[in-house]
Order: structure tokens, then C-alpha cells, then sequence
């Protein structure tokens, strides 16, 4: 099933046009393991800073100072994610729309999510632990299309009631009308992050 597995990786390759990014890169005293910094010869002062499979990537002039390095690159970060959280819906958003989804296609399901939070995950769409209700969500998804995100609160919410993927859980599962559209999103992004994002780390890329 899609939403079990995902790519993960610990390190990560962009692509640089020539490959003429090279440099030791220091870390900025960041250790979430979901950033990558690239010293990149062609850039003179231009800092850029964008998201690619779930991580974010922040591009710096290769002769920056480690000082400035320290300085900048956490400004970057903090930027993308205030940008994020403008774009993306909250935890209470996301408890009342997996309401919703129950109600409209399990009604027959009464335990309900105590708390939804979006998490940093690699290796799964979303998780479900049934004995406290709590339900988590990849940040892969923030900016996903709406039927998508709906398909993976749906799937959590199941698991609420079904503890496993059953024929009873994937019955369920089926009524969500777009499920198949869903699939296919969740299956293109992952083939994606395949494709861009192998096992390797280009000269001039430190992950932090």
C-alpha cells in the first residue's frame, strides 16, 4: 500500500548544472537532518533557499564566510517555513476535515483523532497510533492537492477503528471517491524523489 512506504534517504543529490559545486561546508548548528547546504562557484551574492522531496535546500555563494554561513542559512530556513505555515492548514484544520471524511464516507466509525500534527517523515505518508487516537502527517504533503491530503487524514482515520489493512480496512478505504486519483499522486511524488533524489551526495553538499 502506498501510504506505508516511502523513499528515505540520509543524504541527498541536486542537480548543479556542470557539477562545479565544491567546498567543505560547516554546520550552522542545525541537527534535524532535513537540510542540505550547497556552496555553489557560479553564485557571487544570491542566496536561494527552496524545498525538493521533503528537504530544504539552501544554495550559497561558494566563498561565503563560515560566520555569514552560520547566519544566513538559518534566515533561509525560517523563511521557507514561515511561508509554509501561510500555506499549509493546521492541526485544527486537519482534525475537523478528518471529521468530515468520516462522516461523509464512514459514518459508521465513532472514534474520532485527538490530535493531528504534521511530522517530518520520509519512509510513510502518515501514521495512526489507536490507543491514544493520535494521527501524523508527512510535511511532504504541505501544498499537496486537497484530494490528496484528504486521501491520507482518510486512510489515518480508519485505522482508528481497523488496526490493520484487511479486507474491512481496504472496503472502507474504497468509498473515497478520488482514491485512485490519490494513489497515483502519492505513487508520482515518491517516483519523483527516486529519480532526483538518489543515494549519493554531490561535491559541495553538506546535510545537516
Amino acid at each position: 500500500m502506498t501510504l506505508n512506504h516511502s523513499i528515505t534517504h540520509s543524504r541527498i543529490n541536486v542537480e548543479l548544472g556542470n557539477g562545479d559545486d565544491e567546498g567543505e561546508i560547516t554546520l550552522p548548528g542545525i541537527s534535524e537532518g532535513e537540510i542540505v547546504v550547497l556552496r555553489s562557484k557560479r553564485r557571487k551574492k544570491s542566496i536561494s533557499a527552496y524545498r525538493q522531496g521533503g528537504r530544504i535546500i539552501v544554495s550559497i555563494p561558494a566563498r561565503m564566510s563560515k560566520a555569514d554561513e552560520r547566519s544566513v542559512v538559518p534566515e533561509m530556513i525560517a523563511k521557507i517555513r514561515a511561508q509554509e505555515a501561510g500555506e499549509s492548514p493546521s492541526e485544527t484544520v486537519l482534525m475537523n476535515r478528518a471529521t468530515e471524511l468520516l462522516e461523509l464516507y464512514a459514518p459508521e466509525i465513532t472514534a474520532r483523532p485527538k490530535s493531528i500534527n504534521w511530522r517530518a517523515m520520509r519512509e510513510r505518508w502518515g501514521s495512526c497510533t489507536s490507543v491514544d487516537a493520535t494521527i501524523r502527517i508527512s510535511d511532504r504533503l504541505k501544498g499537496a492537492p486537497a484530494y490528496a491530503l484528504d486521501y491520507v487524514l482518510f486512510h489515518e482515520a480508519i485505522h482508528l477503528h481497523y488496526f490493520d489493512h484487511g479486507p474491512e480496512f481496504k472496503a472502507v478505504l474504497a468509498r473515497f471517491p478520488q482514491e485512485e486519483r490519490a494513489e497515483a499522486y502519492l505513487e508520482g511524488f515518491e517516483a519523483a524523489e527516486r529519480r532526483y533524489m538518489p543515494p549519493s551526495v554531490l561535491a559541495g553538499a553538506a546535510v545537516l
